[in-house]
This record gives C-alpha cells, structure tokens and sequence, in this order.
C-alpha cells in the first residue's frame, strides 16, 4: 500500500533505481542527494565556467558550451517547438540559458531540449531531465530531481523533491521533502508543506490500520501517478495521494494517507 510501486509505474521511469527495495515510498527522499551526486553528467560543470549569473543566451549541446552567435525561437519544449540556432543553424536538442539565469554549483546537469528561462536560480545537487522547462523566477534549492518534459513554474520554489516524468508546477508553487508522480499537476498557488509548526513526529492517518510514524524532520507530499490538485491548496507534511487522486481548490489536507481515486475535498 506504501510502497513506491503503489504510487508510481517505477519501471517506466530512469529513476528506479531510486526506489528499489524501499518498503515506503518517502525513504526514497533520504537517498536523493547521494543519488545524485552518483549519478550526474561529469560534463555538467562546464556551464558554471562562464560565471554565476549569465549575461547572454547560453547554448549547451554535445558537452560544449555556446555563447557567441545564439538565438532562440520561442515555443513549448515539450512539445519540441523550442528550437536553438548557432549563426542560423539549428543545434539539435541544445540546452538553453537565457541572460539573467543563475546557475549557483558545479553539480547541475541541464539535458538536452532544456529552457531555463531569465531569472531562474538554480543550487546543485540538482538533475533537470529532457526537455523540461525552469521558468522565469523559479528557484530550485538544491537536492532536486526533475524528469523529461517537467515544467518548474514561475515563482516556484522546489528543494529536496522528485518530479517524475511530465510532471507539472507552473505557477507559484512550494515543492518541499516531496514526490510528483508522472503527469501530476499543481494548480497555481499549491503549497506542499514539509514542516509541522510543533516539533512532534509526522503521523499519517491510513484507513483501516494504525497511524505510521514517519522518521523524518521534514515531509512534504507524496502524489501518485496523474494526481491534481486546485488552485490554492495546501497539503500537509505527510500528505500521501493515491493515484488519479484530486485535491479540490482551496483546500488543505491532512496527514493522511488517499487511495487511488480520492477526491480531496
């Protein structure tokens, strides 16, 4: 029931390695930053070369780092309508910086087909996954883990967190301690709390069975597979979701475990 394969198609996804032999589903968030750190492109530091704060776009493809001659054309890339060009020629696939992003460690990897857009701050150890999106104001605090075609929203603020495949936060969200599963998305303005006002044990409620005590200081929410949740809403530490579960507009859940298909209201 709290295993990861409850909440998540692990085999469909790189990261499952993350998760094998894990009996529950948030001690996969324990193992994050090793997992990084283990598992990062050697060739992610050379962005970081060009200083803290880029000052023109930046193009990052086949392990090299292009400046001079760089323009975009504007579009999803997810969808594959982003396209970067050196001197007019496309480069395929090339990762993109635009002037204002900040790039704070050596140990971020950016995949190719990546937008980081201006004002995005992003802190390492830290892996953004193929043609994902940092949007303009983001702030990515380290130990996070972003999969293929994820977007990390404007204003959004992620640390210590898992977004799995096509994973979405596009507008003033806190992702904190968490796990999105694939095709998961926050309404604008949801919050993931990771951390009770008193300092006691997360407890989760689990129907049927006694509550679980979790051993970690911090523990934001665990959302399965194709979880939504409405604008404005707030899950507290320990939230667990089953899969295709909705969490109504404006509101704010309990340390709870949610079978598959609840509706949070």
């Amino acid at each position: 029931m709290l295993s990861p394969e409850s909440f998540f198609d692990v085999s469909r996804t790189r990261e499952a390695s993350l998760f094998s032999g894990l009996e529950f589903v948030w001690e996969a968030l324990p193992r994050l930053k090793a997992y990084l750190e283990e598992n990062l492109d050697p060739n992610a530091a050379e962005i970081r070369r060009h200083g803290d704060v880029l000052q023109s776009p930046f193009a990052f493809w086949e392990g090299k780092v292009f400046r001079d001659g760089i323009t975009f054309r504007h579009g999803d890339p997810a969808k594959g309508e982003f396209k970067v060009f050196l001197d007019g020629e496309e480069l395929p696939d090339a990762a993109a910086l635009y002037p204002g992003a900040a790039l704070l460690s050596d140990d971020i990897e950016l995949a190719p087909g990546v937008v980081v857009e201006p004002g995005a701050l992003i802190m390492g150890p830290t892996r953004i996954g193929e043609c994902s999106i940092v949007r303009q104001g983001a702030y990515v605090r380290g130990r996070c883990l972003v999969g293929k075609r994820c977007v990390v929203g404007h204003a959004t603020e992620m640390k210590s967190s898992v977004m799995l495949d096509d994973a979405k936060a596009g507008h003033f969200a806190y992702i904190g301690d968490s796990i999105l599963g694939m095709n998961t998305n926050l309404g604008a303005g949801t919050k993931l709390a990771n951390l009770k006002l008193l300092p006691t044990p997360i407890s989760i409620r689990i129907p049927d069975r006694a509550p679980v005590t979790i051993p970690l200081r911090k523990l934001g929410a665990i959302l399965g597979d194709r979880c939504q949740t409405g604008c404005n809403s707030v899950t507290n530490p320990g939230t667990l979701l089953g899969k295709e579960s909705l969490v109504t507009p404006n509101t704010t859940t309990r340390a709870h475990y949610y079978p598959p298909r609840s509706v949070v209201r």
